[in-house]
């Protein structure tokens, strides 16, 4: 056949003769039970005017201290083709009873018109990275018709937000789901309802209000409950707790397919080696089949990381092919490993941006990762992990030694809950393990700010910048990557 008659017969699927708009206002209404005031197309949904794009449906949330029906002008002025609201406006709108259950309800209709394969991911740490590498596989290997919860929008109003914009042409969704306490996650999966549930690994994330990591691993677990028939729960093999995930993936009639080093795992690591360019040549077992793929990220945490994007893809029908090149091609992302090169007296400094999120288990990988990092010195600037109650003073003051495992020159500790570790740098019995560790506590960001530039860096200096989100160390990571060149 020639490539005229091939355009000439296109589309070649049912799915593809689909048309282009995300919503039409009559669909939009038909969803949420609401009134349309005339008929409109949406090309996006979104919730925060500061974000909109021409074509964008926008959803005026009322949030405890916000209220986004004062925005709805400025979302207009973005170019919103129309808004989702309570009250009439002039505009081109959608007049609901609730505007927040009105976006689950567009949430739902766009997951009852998808025949896409759904991946869920959730855990401790790593959810997002494994999110995003997930997906950037099956786009690859679905040319383009992949869709994903963007940034970390994985709490009660992300996850439909982002159910929300899936296209009816998506082949693959892949949508993360956070928590705090337990019963967050099971609202979430039976929204998402996937066919692929990934629990990446279990830590002390969150542990203040859940008080252990068994009801961590139980409360990751509901993910399980939305799976359908026939799904399948990916699952670290290694974890002290994969016994207990396993039992709750198989009381839900889920296929277990697990990873990692452990005997038990179905794509099991044989060999991995560091590549010219920071990141890992990997060697997996797959029942009878040898996986061989390059991974961009570095770090021994992106390895398995990598076992579980391979497993979710597989489980997704997606193309493993693909996966491999994926992965070789990533690169870090905002706040959770993005690389800068910042200009510096004598040359060149290494800035590790992992500013977005915090717990001991990451922690520890991150600093790791951070002593195998080749630099003329190394420099650690770590904030305040939350979220861990109780336990808070003895998981800081544990993190003495990944620093000295790390060889680290130089710490800038931000935050109250550092304070264990400031006393913990600060005993003898430490300093006399080695060099003594040279170390500033500051209260915030600006003060952090300043006892690194008085450090002062150099060429060769390799920076990782580290906290809780809530710290702000965003703001010392944009001060210094300003200078990247």
């Amino acid at each position: 056949m020639n490539a005229v008659l091939k355009t000439l017969r296109w589309p070649s699927s049912e799915r593809d003769s689909r048309r282009l708009a995300l919503w039409t206002s009559r669909e939009v209404a038909e969803a949420t039970g609401g009134t349309a005031s005339g008929a409109f197309q949406a090309a996006g949904v979104e919730m925060d005017s500061r974000d909109v794009r021409s074509g964008d449906l926008f959803f005026a949330l009322k949030g405890e201290t916000s209220d986004g029906h004062l925005y709805v002008d400025k979302a207009f002025a973005s170019g919103a083709s129309a808004a989702v609201v309570e009250k009439p406006i002039a505009q081109p709108h959608v007049l609901v009873k609730d505007t927040s259950e009105a976006l689950e309800l567009l949430a739902k209709a766009a997951r009852n018109r998808a025949d896409a394969r759904i991946v869920g991911v959730t855990g401790s740490v790593g959810k997002t990275g494994v999110k995003e590498a997930i997906f950037a596989a099956l786009e690859r290997g679905s040319k383009g018709r992949a869709h994903r919860s963007v940034r970390s929008y994985n709490n009660h109003v992300g996850v439909p937000l982002s159910l929300a914009r899936m296209p009816s042409r998506s082949r693959f969704g892949v949508f993360e789901m956070g928590m705090n306490h337990a019963g967050e996650i099971l609202g979430l999966t039976a929204q998402v309802r996937p066919h692929v549930a990934v629990i990446t690994t279990i830590a002390p994330a969150h542990i203040e209000s859940l008080g252990s990591e068994e009801a961590i691993a139980d409360a990751k677990a509901e993910v399980f409950a939305g799976l359908q028939v026939g799904g399948t729960a990916v699952l670290p093999a290694d974890s002290a707790h994969f016994a207990r995930l396993r039992a709750a993936a198989e009381r839900q009639g889920a296929e277990v397919l697990a990873f990692g080093r452990s005997a038990e795992a179905h794509v099991r690591l044989l060999d991995a080696i560091p590549s010219a360019n920071g990141g890992s040549l990997v060697t997996a077992a797959f029942g009878d089949r040898r996986l061989c793929y390059s991974v961009a990220e570095p770090g021994e945490h992106w390895v398995a990381n990598s076992l579980a994007v391979m497993a979710a893809v597989h489980a997704a029908g997606g193309d493993l092919g693909a996966a491999g090149l994926a992965l070789a091609e990533m690169g870090g992302l905002k706040g959770r490993g993005a690389r800068h090169w910042i200009a510096v007296p004598g040359g060149q400094a290494l800035l590790i941006d992992e500013s977005y999120n915090a717990n001991p288990a990451s922690m520890r990988a991150t600093l790791a990762q951070l002593g195998a990092t080749p630099a003329t010195r190394r420099i650690a600037v770590l904030g305040s992990m939350k979220e861990l109650g109780d336990f808070a003073p003895a998981f800081h003051a544990q993190l003495v030694e990944p620093l000295m495992a790390a060889q680290v020159d130089y710490v800038v500790l931000v935050g109250e809950e550092m304070q264990a570790l400031a006393r913990e740098l600060g005993k003898p019995a430490v300093n006399a393990l080695g060099n003594p560790l040279a170390y500033a506590h500051c209260e915030n960001p600006g003060e952090a700010i300043a006892a690194l530039e008085e450090f002062g860096l150099a060429g060769g200096d390799a920076v990782l910048v580290k906290g809780s989100n809530s710290v702000g160390l965003g703001r010392l990571v944009a001060h210094f990557a300003a200078r990247e060149g």
